[in-house]
């Protein structure tokens, strides 16, 4: 590398790995096993790609409108973003500046520990207990915010609401982020907390409910004075974010919600159904409310495992580095049939 000054120097986080192969199943980045919805399709085909060269809105106001319909809030309680990986980001900038730890577990979402080195934030991991569970009394006492991912992952696993208003209840003078980027698959959104707690921020992504990973839209809820605050920030950096093409589908997968109710029970249940049936394969499957399982196979290692799955062009998640789930395998959940053959696979491969 070479040696100048005032480069800077990060460990980025480390997304799944992208294959494109003929007849593969990627069950390895959380993607949604079911498509966009017909009306999205139906928005591209009939978008005008002369409007394209007028920049896009500043406040998405027809999208805010729409998604404060669904969501039972006031279009104030919204700011979109270009994913909700852009919309953490600009919280870790816009409210963690005390100069007190920000607390999030020590087996999260990577890019809580990303962002937070990357913009100096002091912050501090807080084990999951033995059974990978968030335990709100270790969210107690003095700290500079908390983020916490519900549900959680790798995990899967749900902190109940009773749960989440009680670390909410003893963090008033700080923000408490929640980030609901599983929440469609299970478990009960944060939204009702919103009125009796202005410290609470709730993030959401149109990646995985929706099946828009590739669009990049997600959006942040809370209380006016809060999203006042994350808009400054997002003006101070790229009022654009979100293009003019990603609002309007954005807007219609929204209203044609039923739709993705219809897919996302789906999903819920054949990733039931999945875990059972690694749970009778002798697997230690955790409790998920996400379109995943995190599983640690007893017959065979899972680094193992991953390998052979790979070569018949099956991806699912390892994690080496990750000591305390290096014995396990994160798998998303596709359709039935295609949750089948991996079955079949991992049989083959664990009788073998």
């Amino acid at each position: 590398m070479v040696k100048l000054k005032g480069l800077r120097q990060i460990n980025p986080y480390v997304a799944g790995q992208q294959p494109n192969e003929p007849d593969m199943i990627k069950l390895n980045t959380n993607e949604n096993a079911y498509g966009p919805s017909p009306k999205v399709a139906e928005a591209l085909q009939n978008f005008d790609a002369q409007e394209l060269r007028k920049y896009s809105s500043l406040d998405q106001a027809e999208l805010c409108q729409a998604l404060a319909a669904n969501l039972g809030v006031s279009p104030d309680q919204l700011i979109i973003g270009n994913g909700s990986d852009d919309i953490l980001s600009m919280a870790f900038l816009a409210f963690f500046n005390s100069g007190e730890s920000v607390l999030f577990p020590d087996l999260t979402y990577g890019f809580y520990k990303v962002w937070a080195d990357l913009y100096h934030v002091p912050f501090r991991e807080i084990p999951l207990t033995a059974d990978f569970e968030v335990h709100p009394s270790d969210y107690f006492g003095d700290n500079g915010g908390i983020i916490l991912a519900n549900p959680n992952a790798p995990t899967g696993i749900y902190l109940s609401l009773n749960q989440l208003e009680e670390i909410l209840a003893s963090n008033q003078d700080v923000v408490v982020a929640v980030d609901e980027a599983y929440i469609h698959f299970g478990g009960q959104s944060a939204l009702p907390l919103l009125d009796n707690y202005p410290n609470l921020f709730i993030t959401r992504t149109f990646s995985k409910d929706a099946a828009l990973a590739g669009l990049r839209v997600g959006y942040g809820i809370g209380h006016p004075d809060l999203i006042a605050v994350m808009k400054a920030v997002k003006d101070s950096i790229n009022p654009y974010s979100v293009d003019m093409l990603a609002e309007r589908l954005a807007l219609a997968a929204v209203e044609d919600w039923d739709y993705y109710r219809e897919t996302g029970r789906a999903i819920q249940e054949t990733r039931d159904w999945f875990a059972g049936e690694l749970a009778a394969l002798d697997f230690q499957v955790l409790p998920s409310q996400t379109n995943f399982v995190l599983a640690q196979p007893t017959r065979i290692c899972a680094a193992e495992l991953f390998q052979q799955l790979e070569e018949r062009r099956i991806y699912v998640r390892y994690f080496p580095k990750a000591e305390r789930i290096k014995d396990f395998l994160r798998i998303s959940i596709g359709r039935r049939e295609e949750m089948e053959t991996v079955l079949a696979a991992i049989k083959e491969i664990c009788s073998s």
